[in-house]
């Protein structure tokens, strides 16, 4: 297993915080995330990923950080749009992911990806100094996160003047169809495939996880309340999805 330890100065001391259920819960679902995921969105999640990187407007040479990184897809995206001369770091708390992560690194190997990191730290206490990121995503994990308020406060911190953050996640509608669609989806699609893979109790949480969670407006006020001078929040994928956009 590749060890993901940061060695730069960029790095500060930091302590994981995140809970110990929660962990346990992503390092069991990791071997086979990537495949739920493409069965479970029909490949779609993959285009609502590019999505994510595009409204970030990493560039060329730039220097980006992918929290909550899991298996890197939204890390390998950002390595595309940054090149040879920029800088990726996908950051999680989950060793399993990370290891995941590390193999679709080596194994795909393209020269561009060798400039992406791997960091386990905790999305709560970002191990980096403040202003160093041209660029932010985070996919499908602000929901997941003890304390929403901190991990917006984290990302605002080390997030560069006038750079955009982009967050990824389902969308809690308030609509009532749209809501009862997500529900009915998880019941009769999601936990059924999980539970192919003997993960149906990890999958199950879904429902309760979108239900206390932030509407597009709610995730708008947290970000400005933060300190982000604007931020907009687009529902993708039929309104099923949603993402945060979001300049400091």
């Amino acid at each position: 297993m590749a060890t993901f330890v940061p060695s730069s100065s960029i790095f500060r001391p930091t302590l994981i915080r995140c809970t110990n259920d929660r962990r346990a819960l992503f390092n069991r679902i990791a071997p086979v995330y990537d495949n739920l995921n493409d069965l479970l969105s029909v490949g779609q999640h993959r285009v609502w990923k590019r999505m994510a990187v595009s409204w970030t407007g990493a560039k060329l040479g730039d220097r980006v950080l992918d929290v909550c990184c899991g298996s890197g897809d939204l890390s390998f995206l950002l390595s595309h749009k940054v090149g040879c001369d920029g800088k990726v770091i996908g950051l999680d708390f989950s060793k399993d992911q990370l290891s995941i992560a590390s193999s679709r690194q080596q194994l795909l190997s393209k020269k561009c990806f060798t400039n992406i990191e791997w960091v386990e730290g905790d999305a709560l206490n970002l191990p980096f100094m403040d202003g160093w990121f041209d660029a932010i995503t985070m996919g499908y994990g602000l929901r997941n996160v003890v304390d929403k308020h901190k991990a917006m406060q984290e990302i605002f911190r080390v997030l560069k003047a006038g750079s955009t953050v982009s967050i990824l996640d389902f969308n809690k509608s308030n609509e009532s169809l749209t809501s009862a669609i997500t529900e009915w989806m998880i019941d009769n699609v999601v936990v059924p495939v999980a539970s192919a893979y003997g993960l149906s109790e990890e999958y199950r949480y879904l429902k309760s996880s979108i239900r206390e969670f932030l509407t597009g407006k709610e995730l708008e006020e947290l970000a400005l309340e933060v300190g982000f001078s604007a931020a907009r929040h687009y529902e993708i994928g039929g309104g099923l999805m949603g993402c945060l956009v979001a300049k400091r």
